[in-house]
């Protein structure tokens, strides 16, 4: 399994330079907004995106101070959404925390989400990064419509494996191929290139998301959330759709009132679980995580060996072989 740590060393000098950056673009005169900022920022999960774009910008050109600049609107995107999200999912954890809305109630909460993804927009427009503006304007739109068609399909459960995957695309794996993309722009124009390394961190996320939905059904709660989060909250993700396309009239149906239930018991998280491992559920998402690991290492072929590219490598291992 890749570690961490061969996945930073060599952007470690940049991520250093990055943390006080991202800290001062976050001060504000308001005490109330200050205070919720420090909450977050002392709560900041792995960086994940950082690194990603501060090893497409190695990878790809000559670092330079617009690579952090698209770092930064990227991982303020990241965490507007995040806050969001836990509204939206009526969330009271985020990373084994109080989320905002938990101390701060909703109302707060969205209107801190607001301003930090106003940061990100404006950061860009004052530094004329337009090119960093347009990716991240467009990952705003797809996490939306994400968000949206999830919603919308957890009230009808009728979720195909099509759906899903046009979900999770958009949800999740549009802020990981921007990462890689604005990365990647800050250094060149190549308009291929970049594509290509967009392309790398969407397959990258896919295969993310679909380690997330597996994570679900696990018993330890290594994530910060509630083991079966994504039953309560009525989404049905890979190993559950395959499962009831191998199951009959009656499992399905039987499946079906479990996660249409207000409240789910331990035994119905347990007999969904066993459902899906009886039909192979669990071991069809695992390939298919494994096809977008392999799909996302196959847009680094042309590049020549470095350690930016071993670190990008190691990173799509660290995402699909991660225990939380």
């Amino acid at each position: 399994m890749a570690s961490k740590n061969e996945i930073i060393a060599p952007v470690e000098a940049e991520l250093s330079h990055f943390e006080p950056y991202f800290k001062k673009s976050t001060k504000t005169t308001i005490p109330l907004l200050d205070t919720i900022m420090h909450y977050i920022l002392r709560r900041k999960g792995k960086q994940m995106r950082p690194i990603l774009v501060f090893l497409s910008a190695k990878l790809n050109g000559q670092f330079n101070e617009r690579s952090y600049h698209a770092a930064l609107t990227v991982e303020l995107l990241h965490t507007a959404t995040l806050v969001h999200d836990d509204v939206v999912d009526e969330s009271y954890q985020r990373r084994g925390f109080f989320s905002v809305n938990a101390i701060w109630k909703n109302k707060i909460a969205v209107l801190v989400g607001d301003f930090i993804l106003a940061k990100g927009l404006l950061w860009s427009i004052e530094h004329k990064d337009y090119d960093i503006l347009q990716f991240i304007s467009q990952a705003v739109r797809e996490m939306s419509e994400g968000e949206i068609l999830q919603i919308q399909k957890a009230r009808k459960l009728d979720i195909t494996e099509d759906v899903y995957f046009e979900i999770i695309r958009k949800k999740t794996a549009s802020l990981m191929a921007t990462s890689a993309a604005v990365g990647t722009c800050s250094v060149t124009e190549d308009a291929e290139i970049i594509e290509r390394m967009r392309q790398f961190g969407e397959y990258a996320g896919i295969a993310f998301q679909i380690k997330d939905d597996l994570f679900d059904f696990q018993k330890s709660n290594l994530l910060g959330k509630p083991t079966g989060n994504d039953l309560n909250e009525k989404k049905i993700t890979l190993p559950l759709i395959y499962a009831l396309n191998q199951g009959s009239s009656s499992e399905k149906r039987t499946m079906l009132n479990i996660v249409r239930k207000k409240s789910k018991t331990a035994a119905d998280l347990t007999a969904v679980s066993k459902f899906i491992e009886a039909k192979g559920g669990f071991i069809y998402a695992e390939k298919v995580m494994q096809e977008y690991h392999q799909k996302a290492l196959e847009q680094l072929i042309t590049y020549p060996d470095s350690e930016y590219k071993r670190a990008l490598i190691a990173f799509v291992e660290y995402i699909t072989t991660r225990e939380s």
